[in-house]
C-alpha cells in the first residue's frame, strides 16, 4: 500500500513509472483504474470508453442536456478523503452553463450543516451526476474543481441569469462555480423510468413535517435511549414531581393565574388571555 500511495502522489492521473514512452500523452483515469483494468482484463473496453465517451469540455448536446435537468447529485470529500454525496434540485435551468468549460449550481437555504460546501473549502474536487429518468434514460457525469461564489459575482458571470424571486426559500444564498475537467456519459441500461408528478415544494421551510420529520426514527431512538438510561433516586423523584404538576400548571396558564419559571430561577405570573 505504501508503494501504491507513493506512486499515486508522484504521478497523479498520468502514466505509472516506466509505462509507455515519455512523449505519450497521459492516459485518462487514475492509477487505481489502470491497476484494476489490468487485473480484471478490461483495459480494451476502458480504452474505447476513454477514446469515445470522455471529454475535457462540454459538447453542445451536453449543454442542452444540463439545461433541462431538474436535479443533480453532487459528490465531495474533505482533505482526508471522507466523502459526502448530496442532492440538488430546482426548475429546469437551475444548473447554469457559462461556457463549455464552466457550470454553476445554486445553494439554497438548507439545514445549515454546510457538509458539501465545507468539503469544497478543504478540497475543491467535485463530481456531479445528472440523470434523465423520464425521457432519454441517460446520464451525464461532470467532474471538476469548484469554488464558492456570491450571488453578486454570479450575476456578473451570467448575464442571462433570471431575476431573483421574492420567495426567500428559492433565492440562492451562494453559488458553486465548477471548472470542468471531465465529462462523460452514464449508460442507460440500468436507469429506471420514472413518471413525474406535480407536487407542492416547501422551499426553505423549517417545518419538520414538510422536511420529512423523523422519517428514519433517529430522534425517537435517541429519546428512547435517554429514557432507558439509569437515573439517581433524587433525579427520578424530581422528574416525577415535575410530571405530577405539569397538568395543573397548564390549567393555571389557561385561566391566567399561577406562576411559571422565568428561566433564571424565579417565578413570574402567567400572562392573562
Amino acid at each position: 500500500m505504501g508503494r501504491v500511495m507513493s506512486v499515486l502522489n508522484s504521478t497523479g492521473k498520468g502514466h505509472p513509472p516506466g509505462a509507455g514512452r515519455r512523449d505519450d500523452p497521459p492516459r485518462p483515469g487514475s492509477l487505481g483504474e489502470r491497476i484494476l483494468q489490468e487485473r480484471y482484463g478490461t483495459g480494451e473496453r476502458a480504452s474505447q470508453f476513454y477514446g469515445n465517451q470522455l471529454t475535457g469540455q462540454l459538447t453542445p448536446k451536453m449543454i442542452e442536456f444540463i439545461g433541462r435537468m431538474e436535479m443533480a447529485f453532487v459528490a465531495t470529500s474533505d482533505m482526508s478523503g471522507e466523502c459526502d454525496c448530496t442532492f440538488r434540485a430546482g426548475p429546469a435551468g437551475f444548473l447554469r452553463v457559462l461556457d463549455e468549460r464552466t457550470i454553476a449550481y445554486p445553494e439554497f437555504r438548507g439545514n445549515g450543516v454546510m457538509a458539501s460546501l465545507g468539503n469544497l473549502l478543504e478540497n475543491p474536487h467535485v463530481g456531479i451526476i445528472m440523470i434523465d429518468f423520464t425521457h432519454d434514460l441517460i446520464g451525464l457525469h461532470v467532474n471538476g474543481e469548484a469554488e464558492i461564489i456570491t450571488p453578486a459575482t454570479m450575476q456578473v458571470l451570467d448575464r442571462g441569469l433570471p431575476e431573483e424571486t421574492t420567495n426567500a426559500g428559492r433565492r440562492p444564498l451562494r453559488w458553486v462555480l465548477v471548472r470542468v475537467t471531465e465529462a462523460y456519459i452514464h449508460c442507460s441500461k440500468h436507469i429506471p423510468k420514472l413518471v413525474p408528478q406535480s407536487r407542492v415544494r416547501h422551499w426553505g421551510t423549517d417545518n419538520p413535517r414538510h422536511k420529512g420529520g423523523d422519517y428514519f426514527g433517529l430522534a425517537a431512538q435517541e429519546a428512547a435511549g435517554r429514557e432507558a438510561e439509569p437515573v439517581l433516586a433524587g433525579a427520578a423523584e424530581e422528574r416525577s414531581m415535575c410530571r405530577s404538576h405539569q397538568r395543573p400548571l397548564e390549567l393555571q396558564a389557561a385561566n391566567g393565574t399561577g406562576h411559571r419559571p422565568d428561566g433564571e430561577g424565579g417565578q413570574v405570573p402567567w400572562p392573562r388571555a
